[in-house]
């Protein structure tokens, strides 16, 4: 039997009002009892994840787990213990910041418990108010927050292609970063060698448990590392249509039709 399922919250278990679906729930909760872990994987802060985990009964649980930041922060949800973290450099999250603030985009620079927000548009606030501990910023770099831990950073646009030419446009900073896009919107720089499928193999090391017994769920390209390392990758139907033909499987359900249900019921419990 598969032991730990690992999903992604935006666009996948989080349906287009940012819930999730009391049959998504009760599903969950049916799959923890026969003790699979259920493992939120995030490229947001965990602290995000709290109301999330809540609902799910999993808030300040021994011997539960939270992937975020991408795979960078591993952490128990008891007491919140950061089990593995990977910081990025301040010069170089410093360096990737002033280029957005050139390109006169929204970035997000995340420490470890809050997020700095830079041209705080409409559409973005609308978008992530009440997600994230936001702090707005207007500096031009981040000296200011020297001091903080960083773990990474992103691009905000809502035209993918102007996301893409910021990419090529910033080749000689990228070279040492790990790149990725999500939730059909962001840019993201990580660590070197950090995605979600790190994550999802240092959180089975640490459980001692085999990588084949794992399920991965995911919409987007952010996702596609984990969805390729676990022993099930999986696709909601609304997944990112470049990454489908990577998935193992890819579900009837959208990210507003119970998809969590769809996996338990049918990898989890067997039903057809």
């Amino acid at each position: 039997m598969y032991k730990i399922i690992a999903c992604d919250l935006d666009e996948t278990l989080l349906n287009d009002d940012h819930q999730i679906s009391e049959k998504d729930i009760e599903s969950i909760r049916k799959a923890t009892e026969l003790g699979v872990k259920f493992v939120i994987a995030t490229g947001r802060p965990f602290n995000s994840a709290f109301n999330d985990l809540r609902r799910l009964g999993l808030f300040d649980k021994e011997d539960e787990y939270v992937i975020s930041f991408n795979g960078s922060v591993l952490t128990e949800n008891k007491g919140n213990r950061v089990i593995y973290r990977q910081e990025m450099p301040f010069d170089k999250i410093n360096e990737l910041y002033k280029k957005g603030v050139e390109y006169d985009t929204c970035i997000h620079a995340y420490s470890l418990d809050k997020v700095y927000v830079y041209n705080y548009f409409d559409f973005e606030r609308k978008y992530i108010e009440g997600r994230m501990n936001i702090v707005e910023t207007f500096e031009k770099n981040l000296e200011k927050y020297r001091d903080d831990t960083f773990i990474k950073i992103l691009f905000c646009d809502l035209d993918d292609q102007v996301l893409q030419n910021y990419l090529r446009n910033m080749s000689e900073l990228t070279g040492d970063v790990e790149v990725s896009f999500s939730s059909n919107r962001y840019l993201e720089f990580n660590c070197p060698g950090i995605d979600k499928g790190v994550g999802l193999v240092n959180l089975a090391k640490y459980l001692n448990v085999d990588i084949k017994d794992t399920i991965a769920v995911g919409d987007n390209i952010n996702d596609l590392p984990m969805i390729k390392a676990a022993g099930l990758g999986i696709g909601v139907r609304n997944v990112n249509p470049v990454m489908k033909d990577e998935c193992d499987y890819v579900l009837e359900s959208s990210n507003n039709e119970n998809p969590l249900t769809e996996v338990i019921e049918k990898f989890i419990f067997n039903k057809n």
